[in-house]
C-alpha cells in the first residue's frame, strides 16, 4: 500500500492538548461512584470529565479491574487523541492487514490502527485479550507521548530501580524516561513491578500524568532569538 505521511510534527503539542483537554469525545455524564478510595481519584475523575476515558457505565469505573491489551491500546489512543488526520492513504487501512489477532469489526480495531500509524510499535501478533503488563503499557504510552509531543531524544541519569533485572532490555529506556517525566513512580521499596498486570486505575493515572507532562511542555515559552 502506498502511504504518504504528512509531517507528524505539524500536530503540535499545543493543538493536541487544546483538543484533548478541552474537547469532549464521550458524553461526560455523572461522576464515577467507585473511585472514592482509589489512589489518583481526582485524576481519574478529571479524565472522565474531559471525555478522555469511559467507565463500564456512567457511574462505574471498576478501578481495580485488570486492563487487557485491547483496553490498554484504547486508553492510549483515545486519551492522546491519536488519529489518521495527518496521514494520506490510497486505501483506508484495516486492522486485519496490520495485526494477526485483531478483527476489523472489533470495538478496539480503530484504536489499534490509529496507534500504529502514530508511531506506537504494537507487535503484529499481539493478543488483544491478554492482560496488559505495566511494562508494556509504559512502553506503548511513552512511544505515543513522545510522538505526540515531538520530543527529542535526551540523555538522563538512570534512576536506580530495585527490580530492573526483570525488565525486557528493550524497555529500559522507556521506563527510565517515564520516571524522569513523572508519568510513573517507583513503589516504597524502589521497585517498578514491570510484570504486574496493570489496573484500570493505574492506566488512567499514567495517562493523566502523560497529558500533564505534555501540557507542561506546551506551557514553556520558547527562548527569544
Amino acid at each position: 500500500m502506498n502511504i504518504k505521511k504528512t509531517t507528524f510534527a505539524a500536530i503540535t503539542t499545543v493543538s493536541l492538548l487544546t483538543f484533548s483537554l478541552g474537547g469532549q469525545i464521550f458524553a461526560a455524564g455523572g461522576s464515577f461512584k467507585d473511585v472514592d478510595s482509589v489512589n489518583g481519584k481526582e485524576k481519574i475523575i478529571s479524565l472522565k470529565d474531559q471525555g478522555l476515558i469511559k467507565g463500564v457505565s456512567d457511574t462505574q469505573f471498576v478501578p481495580g479491574s485488570k486492563v487487557t491489551v485491547a483496553q490498554g491500546i484504547q486508553f492510549i489512543s483515545g486519551g492522546l487523541q491519536l488519529s489518521l488526520a495527518a496521514i494520506d492513504f490510497n486505501k483506508a487501512p484495516v486492522a486485519s492487514g496490520l495485526f494477526t489477532n485483531v478483527k476489523d469489526n472489533a470495538w478496539y480495531a480503530e484504536a489499534f490502527i490509529n496507534a500504529h500509524y502514530n508511531g506506537v510499535e504494537i507487535p503484529a501478533d499481539i493478543d488483544p485479550t491478554k492482560p496488559m503488563t505495566k511494562e508494556l503499557f509504559t512502553v506503548l504510552l511513552m512511544q505515543a507521548t513522545e510522538k505526540v509531543g515531538n520530543l527529542p531524544m535526551i540523555n538522563i541519569i538512570p534512576t536506580d530501580i530495585a527490580d530492573s533485572d526483570q525488565f525486557d532490555p528493550a524497555s529500559q529506556g522507556s521506563i527510565q524516561r517515564s520516571l524522569k517525566y513523572n508519568i510513573n513512580a517507583l513503589d516504597a521499596s524502589g521497585k517498578f513491578n514491570p510484570k504486574s498486570e496493570i489496573t484500570r486505575a493505574e492506566a488512567a493515572v499514567m495517562l493523566y500524568n502523560a497529558l500533564e507532562f505534555l501540557k507542561s511542555r506546551a506551557d514553556v515559552t520558547p527562548p527569544q532569538s
